[in-house]
């Protein structure tokens, strides 16, 4: 099985305004809303290529009810614990005529240990020796940083694979419990290793340093438009971008993540 976990939810509200401008009167000429989170994002693009997951998280107050309603309605299977407070609600802003999508997010709730201790406990009791767990997004508050060690390590005690897809200290605190696989983006990369990271070349190289010192078995740099660098012990594939209309770029590393873990469920690796 593929468990997706999303500590930090959200309630995605995308609008279309043509020619946003700051510090002026903006009108909306569409509306949408969709339940969100990266993990959340990754099991929605699993369905839609024909395999299973169960997305787990933590979720709070009548947002949360709603994205849970509007999973199940998809026919996904979820396992969220509820937390003092509300999701947030995120928006995504989209400009036609100037090609441009901006994001404002809300910080979400707040949660304690215990909630997610027992997010987590929940979790161990279910995987088992083959599984894949997908870690991916922002913490919540009172999250500590070394959150994404804590569960990549409980999940590898159980015999399953982590692929990890965050940034920042949240990256470095997951690297250190030597995840399957590492999905960053070249900025996150870069921002990682504290310098410029200008070619292909370099993105595989430092990928495979980062490998060898914390013992992971696979890399994915993804780069937007310039399309992907799929990294092993051993070898670099360079996937290069296809060109298609961009309508909205939420989402989109969340679907890399989804393609990575489906074939191995094609492929009879997990149950």
């Amino acid at each position: 099985m593929i468990y997706t976990v999303t500590l930090n939810p959200a309630l995605d509200k995308t609008v279309e305004i043509p020619s946003f401008r700051i510090d002026a009167v903006n009108r909306i000429t569409s509306v949408r809303t969709d339940p969100g989170g990266k993990g959340i994002n990754v099991s929605k693009v699993i369905d839609k290529l024909g395999g299973s997951s169960i997305a787990m998280g933590i979720l709070g107050g009548e947002t949360g009810r709603t994205i849970q309603a509007a999973l199940e309605r998809m026919g996904l299977r979820t396992c969220f614990h509820f937390a003092e407070g509300e999701t947030r609600t995120n928006m995504k802003i989209i400009d036609p005529v100037r090609h441009t999508n901006t994001d404002i997010n809300e910080p979400g709730v707040t949660v304690s240990e215990a909630v997610l201790d027992g997010l987590l406990g929940e979790l161990a009791g279910k995987i088992a020796d083959g599984d894949i767990v997908v870690i991916s997004g922002s913490l919540p508050a009172g999250a500590l940083q070394e959150t994404y060690r804590t569960w990549t390590e409980t999940c590898r005690r159980k015999g399953a694979k982590v692929i990890l897809d965050a940034d920042g200290e949240r990256l470095r605190a997951g690297l250190k419990a030597s995840p399957y696989l590492i999905k960053p983006n070249h900025h996150e990369l870069a921002e990682l290793v504290g310098r410029p990271l200008d070619s292909p070349k370099e993105l595989a190289e430092t990928a495979r340093e980062l490998m060898k010192q914390y013992g992971i078995a696979k890399t994915v740099v993804s780069m937007g438009g310039d399309g992907a660098l799929y990294v092993t012990e051993t070898e670099t594939v360079y996937a290069n971008g296809i060109r298609v209309p961009v309508k909205s770029t939420v989402g989109a590393g969340d679907s890399v993540v989804a393609a990575l873990a489906r074939p191995l469920q094609l492929l009879g690796f997990i149950r």
